[in-house]
This record gives C-alpha cells, structure tokens and sequence, in this order.
C-alpha cells in the first residue's frame, strides 16, 4: 500500500480497500455518516436517492469484510419492485431474488473486484437473505446491510432487528418518499423507537446532499415541490 494510501485509509471522511482507489466523502452529510459507522452498531441512513446512502454502507462493508474485521456480509431488502413479488419471478430462490441483491452486488463488485465477490458469495462470506428466511437466526461477526427498508413492514423490521447478535453491525437505509407499500413503513416505526438509544444513529439527508448526478438532483428537487 502507498504513503498516500496509508493517509488515505486513517482519514475519517474516506474509506481504503488496498489496490483500490480511496472512496472520499463527498459532502458533510457524507462524512457524518461515515463516523456514524465508525462508532455505532445500529446506523440509519434515511433521505432522497442519489446521496450515497447504498453506496457509502456497501464500501464500509467492503472495507470490514476485506480486512477480516467481520466474518460475512449479509444483505436484505424487500421483495418490492414495480409491483412485482418473488413468486411472479422465475427460477429458485436465488434467481428470484438476484434482481434485488443486484444493486448492492455491482458496488462490491466494484470495490472488491467481481472474482473476489463470486468468491465470497460461494462461500457464504456474502450472503443475500430474503426477509422471510431471517425467522430463526442469529448475525453474529457480521455486517448487515439493510437496503430500500422504506418498503418493509414494522413486523418485518422488528424481525430483522432482532437478529442481532455479537460483533454485528446493521447499516438501514431508505427513502420514505419512494415507499410502495400501504400503511406504516418499518423504517418510519424502527426510527421514531430507537432513536436515542445510546449506539443507534439517525443519520438525514436532504435534497441538497445529492450527488449523483445534476439532473438527478434537479429531477428529485422537481418532484419534491
């Protein structure tokens, strides 16, 4: 690894997998949520698309899992999409929830390389669990990443969060203005719950912390008038 790398890895608003180019971040939203992960086991990341949330908890996963800080990395999200549920889809079960597990899986890909992730998901080291399938088990040495849970149940969240066990970290994110579910959100319950406790951070981004694009940022701000 390089001086700059080195530097790079002990800097708090930036992320370093050796061999890799170092992920900064790229705001002050960004940097806080950074050091939200840094030093609590529960982080919610709740805001508009396009501020990092997915990207920012999958490249700190990446980061935990590459020098073996945890043992897996465990991802989750409802089986919600354009109206569609696992049952409409064909295959196993793991064909069927590949489309979910997709944008989490090109991130890793792109910060661990595609044969080490192969790698990891054959050995369980990266492991995609379907909501349904969580009943029963314990996350112990490992990463939990929550993604788009503006879509699941409160009964679903509290089963998720239940699961928690030694060494483990859980990293929930969403965007409340994208819920395609009816009633209440499980991300919307779990916050107004836990917020507070001593090792669960909220962490809020606003339109203006957006960064993937400009017209991204021009289209969200258009549809939030």
């Amino acid at each position: 690894m390089s001086n700059t790398s080195k530097k790079s890895r002990n800097n708090k608003g930036s992320l370093q997998i050796n061999g890799f180019d170092p992920i900064y971040a790229k705001n002050f939203a960004q940097s806080q949520y950074l050091e939200a992960l840094r030093t609590n086991q529960i982080t919610f990341a709740v805001g508009p698309a396009g501020t990092g949330k997915s990207y920012i908890a999958t490249a700190y996963a990446a980061e935990q899992l590459y020098y073996k800080k945890i043992d897996k990395i465990i991802i989750t999200r409802p089986a919600v999409e354009a109206e569609e549920t696992l049952g409409h889809l064909p295959g196993e079960l793991e064909d069927k929830y590949a489309p979910y597990l997709l944008p989490v899986k090109e991130i890793l890909e792109q910060l661990l390389g595609k044969a080490f992730v192969e790698y990891c998901l054959n050995s369980g080291k990266i492991e995609a669990v379907p909501i349904a399938f969580m009943r029963g088990r314990t996350f112990d040495n490992a990463i939990v990443i929550l993604d788009e849970m503006q879509n699941a149940s409160p009964n679903q969240m509290k089963l998720i969060l239940s699961r928690i066990g030694e060494n483990c970290q859980y990293i929930i994110d969403g965007d409340e203005t994208q819920k395609d579910i009816r009633g209440k959100s499980g991300l919307e319950d779990a916050i107004s719950r836990l917020e507070g406790i001593k090792g669960i951070e909220v962490c809020r981004f606003l339109d203006a912390d957006i960064v993937r694009s400009a017209m991204c940022k021009k289209i969200i701000q258009a549809y939030n008038v």
